[in-house]
């Protein structure tokens, strides 16, 4: 005979504000350990989504980033004219050489300057990205001194907005118009003429390459190829992976800082727990008296205290997960440590963050309620009863 979940449920509603007060405490926890979360969620989504499924990343071997490659022109040559590689309506390779380089910029409202990506395009450039897409003013012509800024970038730094002027590469260089890439890496990105950067920055080498496949499994080919090709001394990514591999550095700083957050917090919040437990035996030692006396054994009252204490730690959890829900309206930017590019993204509340901040907070309240519990169910009867 188990002791009915409505007799659990009655007992925290008759502690009221002790039960506020502490599953305030919980979710104050679980508040931080799912904006974490979201956080990681959100940056992951970000540089994910920036790739394409069809499209491959060449760069440098070696080099982890397409600031630090170089792809000279005859190999990317080489590259473009690959049988795997997509054929386009014109006949000509579906391919872009491109070149990335930092600049510094202010951002609006303060001094501080931070690093933005300059992508240098070709012309086919925009059509291999089709979630980006112009939403004000026009392209750069190729040839010209035109530039066009990333959503994230109008939004963050001076001297974007169309009709302004940016100084770099000793040139000034015009903003024309405005793309938005659907929340990918390219918002936070400046994109111009691929040809008048290299000239501007006095580059003789390409950074990267991206490529469309004719076929999505033609890639371990393509790989295998320019790997063994004594002409080439590059290596091909698929573009998601490429992207994703960009973000692990500033992910596991993310991790680990929430973690090391949500365990200091969660230790206050789990004792605050068990405190609370521990007051709700020793003001209910002849109601467990009396449990034991209509028949239920020790096992039924253990149930019963760590059944409350997992329902305090549900609440808990319901409820900062709903305050870190609204997380979602805000963004967020930071220097991404493997590109040391400013990069801006959001909270992204995920199914997979909901089930483990839940089961997070009912762990807590487990941990919390494990020992006033087992202290409630080793009461001995006499003395319970002799307490009334």
């Amino acid at each position: 005979m188990a002791i009915p979940l409505s007799y659990v449920a009655r007992n925290l509603w008759a502690r009221r504000l002790t039960t506020l007060l502490t599953a305030g405490g919980l979710a104050l926890v679980v508040f931080v350990f799912s904006t974490v979360l979201m956080l990681d969620a959100g940056l992951q989504k970000t540089l994910v989504s920036t790739g394409e499924e069809d499209n491959v990343v060449v760069i440098r071997k070696g080099a982890e980033t397409e600031v630090q490659s170089a792809i000279e022109r005859n190999q990317a040559n080489v590259m473009e004219m690959h049988p795997s590689v997509a054929m386009g309506a014109d006949g000509r390779p579906l391919a872009s050489k491109e070149i990335v380089v930092l600049i510094s910029l202010a951002k609006i409202g303060s001094e501080r300057l931070s690093n933005v990506v300059i992508r240098g395009v070709s012309p086919l450039g925009l059509a291999l990205r089709p979630q980006v897409r112009l939403v004000e003013g026009r392209m750069f012509r190729p040839g010209s001194s035109e530039i066009v800024v990333g959503s994230s970038i109008a939004k963050g730094f001076s001297g974007t907005r169309i009709g302004e002027h940016l100084r770099f590469a000793q040139r000034d260089w015009t903003v024309v118009g405005r793309f938005d890439a659907g929340g990918s890496g390219f918002d936070s990105e400046i994109w111009g003429d691929v040809d008048q950067l290299m000239q501007s920055f006095r580059r003789s080498a390409f950074s990267s390459m991206v490529l469309r496949l004719a076929r999505s499994d033609l890639f371990e080919r393509f790989s295998a190829d320019i790997d063994v090709d004594p002409r080439l001394a590059d290596q091909a990514k698929r573009e998601r992976q490429f992207y994703s591999d960009q973000s692990k550095a500033l992910s596991t700083f993310i991790n680990i800082l929430g973690l090391t957050l949500s365990i200091i917090f969660s230790i206050a919040a789990m004792i605050g727990a068990m405190i609370t437990m521990y007051a709700s035996v020793a003001n209910r030692v002849s109601e467990i008296g009396t449990l034991r006396a209509l028949g239920f054994k020790r096992a039924n009252v253990l149930a019963a205290f760590l059944l409350e204490a997992l329902l305090l730690g549900f609440v808990g959890g319901v409820v900062g997960l709903c305050c870190a829900a609204l997380m979602q309206f805000a963004s967020f930017s930071t220097t991404n440590f493997q590109t040391f590019a400013d990069i801006s993204f959001g909270f992204v509340l995920t199914s997979g963050v909901v089930v483990k901040t839940l089961l997070f907070s009912v762990a807590m309240g487990l941990v919390g309620g494990f020992l006033p519990a087992v202290r409630a169910a080793r009461m001995n009867i006499v003395d319970a009863l002799r307490a009334q």
